[in-house]
């Protein structure tokens, strides 16, 4: 039995994810946090996230839910890049394995999730569908196989209370076509145009982001050459495939080294 705790329940993904690992045959939900001052704090947990009873009281730190959950084999984190890094470093101290979904994270907060990385194994992913990783895959290799002569542009749109832009996935899209095509996605990566800027660089990337009404997730990569194109477009519907990856990352990585690890690894690609 995997014995897992899920931040975040209320919002609207850590309710999924509380689903999710409700339903996952060998998983035991043992701990849940919210942040402090909301509502859903002391209550229980499948109530919080709008199901039924749970017998799993909400607590407003990690910490806290730890130390009363006794054995705790992995977290799953969908909150806040603030909070996660606060998260890495709380189950580096715990040994306990980490999946974090959440996205923003500064190269900062890189360093220091890969400094906890070292005493615990930590999955991040900015998007834990099973499509959007594949579709990842798909336009590494589109990108190797076309080439130069093709122009890379990358489209999200997100629903309209999303904080960051672009999103992690896009970011995660132009970081695997940079990384096949040999650019330097800190040089190449373009995320504005306006006024008369010149003619397109080849070594560009271009990443733009639209933001609007309830829009769980859309993500297409455009390779467009000479008298003809090519769409690769992921559209997410539900925040269910999000929820049932992250148990899937979740079930895989119980038990790994310490080290940081990817949805491409739980997947094998």
């Amino acid at each position: 039995m995997i014995r897992a705790v899920v931040t975040g329940v209320a919002g609207k993904m850590g309710s999924q994810i509380v689903r999710a690992v409700r339903d996952a045959e060998g998983f035991q939900l043992v701990g849940a946090t919210e942040r402090a001052g909301t509502a859903a704090v002391g209550l229980d947990a499948g109530l919080a996230a709008g199901l039924g009873m749970l017998e799993v009281s909400v607590a407003d730190d990690l910490g806290k839910a730890l130390q009363t959950a006794g054995q705790v084999d992995v977290v799953i984190d969908f909150t806040h890049h603030d909070a996660s890094v606060k998260h890495a470093e709380l189950c580096a101290e715990r040994k306990v394995a980490l999946v974090v979904g959440s996205t923003g994270f500064s190269p900062e907060a890189r360093e220091r999730i890969a400094e906890a990385a070292k005493a615990t194994p930590i999955l991040m992913s900015p998007n834990m569908s099973v499509g959007v990783n594949l579709m990842i895959q798909m336009a590494g290799e589109l990108a190797r196989r076309l080439g130069a002569g093709y122009d890379v542009e990358i489209l999200e749109l997100h629903h309209r209370h999303k904080v960051d832009a672009p999103s992690g996935t896009a970011l995660r899209l132009a970081e695997v076509i940079a990384e096949k095509r040999g650019r330097n996605p800190q040089k190449d990566l373009t995320f504005a145009r306006k006024g008369s800027i010149g003619e397109r660089r080849r070594e560009e990337i271009g990443v733009q982001a639209l933001r609007g009404g309830d829009v769980v997730g859309e993500h297409t990569v455009f390779f467009l050459g000479e008298g003809e194109r090519i769409e690769l477009t992921h559209r997410t519907t539900s925040r269910d495939g999000f929820a049932t990856g992250s148990v899937r990352a979740a079930r895989w990585i119980v038990g790994k080294p310490a080290g940081i690890y990817s949805m491409q690894d739980v997947l094998g690609l």
